[in-house]
């Protein structure tokens, strides 16, 4: 598949009332510009496929325009931005959109995803969110379920359509930034990143440095892995 039959969908949520579970760590405006930079970080790595931004906020609109084309879905909500954002991307005629999270700080791309028919579900490390969907064009009436255990609900979704459904575990799509947890597993990976100079050099309060190390004692894969699907 061509980079013209695909397109990211990238749901963005007004930076100033973005990533409010970090408050133990950051400032209201270091939340604002760590949602920006990592919106930022994956509009950059979507390319060459054409990309959309859909939000509710004008703010957000202006800075996004410069890098992807814009979709306003005043007051729907995260559910219904994605389903109306989805549907606009399904009538200029897309074969196939990625919904992709704008909080994924090891993103490195999403044409990877492309190569498979049916629905491919990327969860978050926990498996209980949904960081990434590709869906095709026969999935125009999928019902987004986003919020906590939207991972099952997708699945469910996509055999409730009858449609093929892979669940793939990608370590560069399976952290996303919602909680001070995740943020000191983003600090400890040594990975470079370009969000907030200076941030692994936070205090992290003892319980969040003892979480950080029990994961870090998890193996990790360094491939994306096709997993089981959720009965």
């Amino acid at each position: 598949m061509s980079s013209a039959d695909a397109a990211v969908l990238v749901p963005v949520k007004a930076f100033a009332f973005a990533k409010n579970r970090l408050a133990p760590e950051l400032s209201p405006l270091d939340r604002s510009e760590l949602a920006r930079l990592m919106a930022g970080h994956v509009l950059a790595v979507a390319a060459p496929l054409p990309t959309f931004v859909v939000c509710d906020d004008e703010e957000v609109a202006a800075w996004a325009r410069d890098a992807a084309e814009v979709i306003v879905r005043p007051e729907a909500g995260l559910n219904g931005a994605v389903a109306g954002g989805f549907s606009h991307l399904l009538k200029r005629g897309f074969a196939k959109v990625v919904v992709a999270h704008g909080d994924l700080p090891l993103a490195r791309g999403f044409s990877h995803l492309l190569g498979f028919d049916g629905v491919t579900a990327v969860p978050d490390r926990a498996e209980d969110g949904t960081n990434v969907l590709c869906l095709p064009s026969s999935a125009g009436a999928f019902g987004f379920g986003y919020g906590a255990g939207s991972f099952a609900r997708h699945c469910a979704e996509a055999r409730r359509l009858g449609l093929q459904l892979r669940v793939l575990h990608d370590p560069d799509l399976a952290l996303d930034i919602d909680t001070p947890a995740d943020l000191a597993e983003l600090t400890g990976l040594g990975r470079q990143t370009p969000f907030l100079p200076g941030l692994a050099h936070r205090r992290q309060p003892p319980e969040e440095a003892d979480a950080h190390e029990s994961a870090r004692q998890q193996p990790r894969g360094h491939d994306p892995q096709v997993g089981p699907v959720p009965g």
